[in-house]
């Protein structure tokens, strides 16, 4: 029988364990245990309570009722969702997404060396940050202002773009 510690461990292939473990660690007031953290992993795999219980040996009530006391408490507590009842354990996985504890699974970005230099002037002022279902938000005001000396058109600019191989979008942006 596979450890603790291994069941369940493509959980971590799709959603921010370790940051999960912290958070709810914190909404719990201390440390989740290894047997939480085993159905935390489940639940993000897309196990039923019944499932865990065949998989742990366990009875199904019984995990049952360990979600409810536990687990499912830090969950809402985490989510500002404490007064909303759990219809469903899908749900769970549904709350954690929207907070933002999925990984994100996009294509990494990629950049593009631009051969030509237009000197320009950045002016980046922070205009607000705020957290939000356990997610910082940072608005930025930024200005680019070019000098005078940068006799570059406007068509020259989506033609220096454009220049990546095919890899930009329909605004000559990668």
């Amino acid at each position: 029988m596979k450890s603790q510690n291994t069941l369940f461990s493509e959980a971590s292939q799709m959603w921010d364990l370790q940051t999960l473990y912290t958070d709810l660690g914190l909404a719990k007031n201390k440390p989740l245990t290894p047997m939480e953290k085993t159905h935390l992993r489940a639940l993000l795999c897309g196990s039923s309570p019944t499932e865990i219980a065949e998989q742990l040996g366990k009875s199904s009530k019984g995990v049952e009722v360990d979600l409810s006391n536990t687990l499912y408490q830090y969950i809402k507590s985490l989510v500002g969702r404490t007064e909303e009842k759990i219809d469903n354990w899908r749900s769970i996985c549904n709350w954690l997404e929207e907070a933002g504890y999925k990984a994100d699974q996009s294509e990494p970005e990629t950049t593009t060396a631009v051969a030509y230099e237009l000197p320009a002037k950045l002016i980046i002022k922070k205009a607000s940050i705020v957290l939000e279902k356990n997610q910082l938000l940072i608005n930025v005001n930024l200005q680019i202002t070019t000098s005078p000396e940068g006799d570059i058109q406007i068509g020259q600019i989506g033609d220096i773009l454009s220049t990546d191989n095919g890899h930009s979008d329909r605004n000559g942006f990668s």
